[in-house]
């Protein structure tokens, strides 16, 4: 098989998905299937006397959650790098010298 065959087959795959799925929960609060926030959870709110209020830090504005996940990816990709050349490195060092002995 050639090469832009390999590549093209996933990809048109792939494109199929992105239009097959793209109108699926697209913020669509009203309709046959309201989802269990719209149903049971308000309902048993409703039941205890708690009414919905809007969120303290609203991630819904503007690109905080994507800075949010940036932020978390950044220091999550530092750890897991510094725990990583620790492991390597300092393990290899410790075999060597034992190796020497």
């Amino acid at each position: 098989m050639k090469k832009g065959r390999a590549l093209g087959i996933p990809f048109l795959f792939f494109l199929l998905f992105l239009v097959s799925t793209a109108g699926l929960g697209a913020g669509e609060k009203e309709g046959p299937w309201p989802g269990v926030d719209g149903t049971v959870v308000k309902k048993f709110a409703k039941e205890q006397g708690r009414e919905a209020r809007p969120p303290v830090i609203n991630t819904d504005q503007g690109d905080l959650l994507l800075f949010l996940f940036l932020l978390a990816g950044a220091v999550g990709g530092f750890a897991a790098g510094y725990y990583w050349r620790r492991l390597i490195s300092e393990k290899s060092l410790k075999l060597n010298k034992e190796s020497q002995r």
